[in-house]
């Protein structure tokens, strides 16, 4: 299982709770893939909806290819997610929800194939964010205390 990392959603730990993840195909063309491959990509304003029972991801930046002709697709056109068909309908169920949304968290290579890892999120309210960075703050601090300790 050869795992190639292209583009990370960096935002996506610190903005929600994330609840489930999935693993989806993403349907691409050739002169996308070729971009892919030199890590033209970017997750930062990306997001994943349901619409008529088909799983789309929206706002992914794939730089045109350079080497590509004058058809090269847009850079951010709405590209479908593949996923199986009971985990489609647990997304249809779970989006319904009040505050609930999907984000993509990571895209990259498994063996040769173009994979995007999805949650299933919630979005952190302030105080969340403000707790998370004190615990964070708190365990690099003890770290740094058990590490002067020691040596």
């Amino acid at each position: 299982m050869n795992k190639t990392s292209i583009a990370r959603n960096p935002r996506a730990r610190h903005d929600y709770h994330l609840l489930e993840t999935w693993e989806a195909g993403l349907v691409l063309t050739g002169t996308e893939v070729k971009s892919l491959r030199e890590g033209k990509a970017s997750l930062g304003e990306a997001y994943a909806h349901v619409q008529r029972g088909e799983v789309w991801l929206e706002g992914l930046s794939i730089s045109p290819y350079v080497h590509g002709s004058y058809n090269n697709p847009p850079p951010t056109r709405s590209r479908k997610l593949l996923l199986h068909r009971r985990e489609i309908r647990k997304l249809i169920g779970a989006t319904t929800q009040q505050g609930q949304t999907l984000i993509p968290l990571e895209l990259y290579f498994k063996d040769g194939v173009a994979k995007v890892a999805i949650a299933l999120a919630k979005a952190k309210k302030l105080h969340d964010k403000r707790e998370d960075l004190k615990r964070r703050t708190a365990d690099r601090e003890l770290a740094r205390e058990y590490r002067a300790r020691r040596g």
